[in-house]
């Protein structure tokens, strides 16, 4: 009905998406408001966005959190009432915001305070809020945001890549006297896993784990687009500070484009996981190797029955019961010390959040683990500082070998920092083959040819500059000027990280080394 900003552009591809993705596509009998969240690829090639500043912006947040170029996200407030005056017999509506940041909690939030006041009061509610949001500073990595809306203040902290990766977000603010008291968001993204996401998975966290870190395809079959949103989500973010880097789909509809190429028994499924609601799926997606069919979210104060592992073969249609469908044997043993301390977490009636804290906990210490001796042994592939000498190009990373890997991991595997036995050398194995290995050692290799461009940079600056020129010809020094050059428009460029003195410095010695040279060449050069 509505886009608001008028002036951003959709294709007709995306909006007749984006219809379909904001309503439930199997019969919900439920009245009332619902919330949930979907990811769409975006169609007809790449647009420019109001942030320039997304260099910066995805340089200093963690890399789960970082803006997405090719897909949008989706966020909903679906209503769903009797009224007699519709032709159907009740109001069913959708407001969405559509983002390229993956901030669940903060939109979600802002949704609940719009939504029920645009239903009522229409487009005029949207300008105004619209007016207020154009007013908030963008998101800056490290730093609390007031932003203030409909007369509420909601404070959130954008997380950094240089925080501890576990460490509770501040509990309370700088207050500043905010007049009405903020609305504080301890988390801009994080779900709460436990009570709402993984209870009736708990004792198969681990296989779900391995499942993910390997990129496998995984369907989750939800009775609602709620449940089978967060459920998605908080399957892709229990690898942090792991980049999950397949395609995923908090919610996915038979409507989709991409419904025929997710569903083609010519070639295996893709990597990906898919959250689906319609019943319809259970037979088109039968093929796909692993399937988490779960039920409707009670928030019982005991654990909820938890699901079993069934082989595919008993994926009956329609009446299928909750469990994980797949012939998948882990890698790993199950954590038995921490189920248990969740489930006396249950029964002494702890809090949700410090439950999920503990889940979060675990996950993050089985990820670093595992990812640890990843990190030693790149980090060993990087030439030796002395190597760098300022007048040759800098020696080259050394290829990653995984036999040489799998040699490190007797005496500095994760072992030591993990409790878990099993097969650790299959699993990393089995890893090396997914997209996640991909993603990891493409982004560490950007990062250490960065480096190892700064520290030549360095070198350069330290280096005796006229004495290296006092035996070289002409044409010597001009190629040098040109190299020189050309390293600091790269420095510029990508945001190498070196000092500013340092490029500062190098742009004097250009200068330095033009001065030197016969007049006609120095003004070649100044006008190169």
């Amino acid at each position: 009905q509505l886009v608001y900003p008028y002036d951003f552009r959709l294709t007709e591809k995306e909006k007749t998406s984006i219809c379909y993705l904001s309503f439930p596509d199997s019969y919900s009998g439920g009245l009332g408001d619902t919330q949930f969240s979907f990811r769409l690829r975006q169609s007809g090639g790449q647009r420019t966005t109001h942030y320039e500043d997304d260099g910066e912006y995805n340089r200093e947040a963690p890399l789960t959190l970082q803006r997405e170029s090719a897909h949008y996200f989706g966020y909903v407030y679906f209503r769903q009432v009797k009224d007699s005056s519709m032709k159907r017999g009740y109001f069913q509506k959708s407001l969405v915001l559509v983002s390229r940041l993956p901030y669940v909690n903060l939109f979600q939030s802002l949704l609940q305070l719009i939504a029920p006041e645009y239903f009522d009061k229409l487009e005029p509610c949207l300008e105004a809020v619209c007016n207020e949001i154009d007013q908030w500073p963008p998101p800056v990595p490290g730093q609390t945001l007031n932003l203030p809306v409909m007369g509420v203040v909601i404070q959130v902290r954008i997380p950094s890549r240089v925080d501890k990766p576990g460490s509770s977000p501040v509990k309370q603010f700088n207050q500043e006297n905010l007049l009405p008291a903020p609305l504080v968001l301890p988390s801009i993204h994080e779900l709460d896993l436990f009570s709402r996401c993984f209870q009736p998975v708990l004792i198969h966290i681990q296989m779900l784990w391995e499942l993910m870190l390997l990129g496998e395809p995984i369907v989750v079959m939800a009775p609602s687009p709620t449940v089978s949103s967060e459920m998605v989500l908080a399957l892709t973010s229990c690898l942090a500070p792991l980049r999950y880097c397949c395609d995923y789909r908090p919610y996915f509809t038979i409507h989709d484009s991409e419904f025929k190429e997710y569903t083609t028994r010519t070639q295996a499924p893709p990597n990906i996981v898919v959250g689906v609601t319609n019943p319809f799926f259970i037979k088109t997606l039968q093929h796909w190797p692993h399937i988490l069919r779960v039920g409707e979210l009670r928030m019982s104060g005991d654990l909820p029955k938890q699901v079993k592992v069934k082989k595919l073969a008993k994926l009956k249609t329609l009446d299928t019961k909750p469990g994980i469908y797949t012939s998948y044997k882990t890698f790993l043993h199950k954590d038995k010390t921490l189920i248990k301390r969740l489930l006396k977490g249950i029964q002494r009636k702890r809090p949700s959040e410090v439950q999920s804290a503990l889940l979060r906990r675990h996950l993050l210490e089985l990820t670093q683990s595992f990812i640890i001796p990843l990190e030693h042994y790149i980090a060993s592939l990087m030439p030796l500082q002395r190597a760098i000498t300022p007048w040759k190009n800098p020696p080259q990373i050394r290829p990653f070998r995984q036999e040489d890997f799998m040699k490190t991991l007797e005496h500095a595997g994760p072992q030591l920092t993990c409790v878990l036995k099993g097969d650790w050398l299959g699993l990393y194995r089995r890893f090396f083959r997914s997209p996640n290995f991909d993603g990891w050692y493409r982004q560490r290799h950007k990062e250490m040819t960065q480096k190892l461009e700064a520290l030549h940079l360095e070198a350069i600056c330290e280096a005796n500059i006229v004495a290296w020129m006092k035996d070289k010809s002409e044409v010597e020094i001009v190629d040098l000027v040109l190299k020189l050059r050309e390293k600091l428009v790269r420095a510029r460029c990508q945001h190498l990280p070196v000092k500013e003195e340092t490029l500062q410095r190098v742009g004097l010695y250009i200068e330095t080394i033009i001065g030197s040279l016969p007049e006609d060449l120095q003004t070649v050069l100044h006008h190169h």
